[in-house]
């Protein structure tokens, strides 16, 4: 063997381990590709850990992207020590009124919950939770959410995350009007709210947060929607619709929002999954084998799309990052992925 030879032998063989090395790195911690799944962090618990010791947690566990619903300083602080870990925080629905009506609240607001934290990792703000015209707690909210959407994004424009943080608001699928067949999907008509959001989002590249639960769905409808199609172990197609085939349904409730934001001008608008799990309690179907199922084939299907966009990767959160004793029904209180004592409630794999 030449020198040359041995020389491009030996490295190659270094390259070799090298990679060997990365890759183990890769599987054991978050210093490679983020992981496009993530949390919910609620905080309805008087028995919470701190938020440094649930976002030590995250980090024990790969969870690289979590969702809180306020500007909560100590969580805001904790992920200032914490940059690795990508947030989307949210306005709460009370102050979206004054946002929209007063441009001024719009860049207080950004001063004081965003730009006072120069180290977290913002990714999205969500203008509002689950407002919607049909809904009488938040009807009189709706028209205000994308003027409310927009205020806040010029007042981010003035600044360097300007390019950085998209802004949106997070809904529910009970903005649909039709969501079967999948093709079929159709947002409510609702001229002041719906359009002037899909158009916002369209025109800045933003993404369309929708909470998707499958959980809901079956059990308001066990006679016809069955237990495998929503836990995402049917063996076989439930649903054909076209071209697609669906074996669950969240895929299904997915693209029946790919649908409607087609029909509604934002065809190219991303779909960003902010909310979906499965209770471990409480009520129908609730055990902690069901929870593990479905959040572990959520994280699994995720990742390879659905049948409309398949291999398009749908960032999700799972919802909820720990148990919430002082919600209720008593339903609410069981969708926590770990327990109040920070003990996993059952293996659940972010990788």
């Amino acid at each position: 063997m030449s020198k040359s030879q041995f020389k491009n032998q030996n490295a190659a063989a270094i390259f070799g381990v090298l990679l060997t090395v990365l890759s183990v790195i890769c599987l054991n911690s978050a210093v490679c590709a983020d992981a496009q799944i993530g949390a919910c962090y609620g905080t309805l618990g008087n028995n919470l850990p701190s938020p440094t010791e649930l976002l030590a947690l995250c980090n024990k566990h790969n969870i690289q992207r979590i969702r809180i619903y306020n500007p909560n300083p100590s969580i805001l602080e904790a992920l200032n020590r914490n940059p690795n870990i990508s947030v989307i925080v949210g306005v709460p629905n009370e102050e979206i009124q004054g946002i929209a009506n007063n441009p001024a609240l719009a860049k207080s607001w950004i001063q004081n919950h965003i730009l006072k934290y120069r180290n977290v990792n913002f990714r999205y703000i969500a203008v509002g939770n689950e407002i919607s015209p049909l809904d009488g707690a938040s009807s009189s909210i709706a028209p205000s959410v994308a003027p409310a959407m927009q205020n806040i994004h010029n007042a981010l424009s003035e600044t360097t995350l300007g390019r950085k943080v998209k802004v949106s608001t997070a809904l529910s699928m009970g903005v649909l009007a039709k969501s079967y067949p999948p093709s079929a999907g159709e947002f409510i008509s609702a001229p002041t709210f719906i359009s002037p959001i899909v158009q916002f989002l369209a025109k800045t590249n933003g993404p369309f947060l929708i909470n998707v639960y499958p959980y809901f769905a079956y059990t308001s409808d066990t006679t016809n929607i069955r237990l495998d199609y929503a836990l995402f172990t049917s063996n076989s197609a439930v649903v054909t619709d076209g071209g697609y085939q669906y074996r669950s349904l969240f895929d299904a409730m997915v693209d029946a929002v790919h649908a409607a934001l087609e029909k509604a001008g934002g065809a190219n608008v991303e779909v960003v999954v902010t909310e979906s799990g499965w209770p471990s309690a409480g009520g129908t179907a609730t055990t902690v084998k069901n929870a593990q199922i479905y959040n572990s084939n959520l994280i699994k299907s995720v990742k390879n799309g659905t049948p409309k966009k398949p291999g398009k990767e749908i960032e999700t959160y799972v919802f909820d990052l720990i148990d919430e004793n002082q919600k209720s029904p008593e339903l609410e209180k069981h969708w926590g992925i770990f327990l109040a004592n920070k003990h996993p409630k059952y293996p659940l794999s972010f990788i």
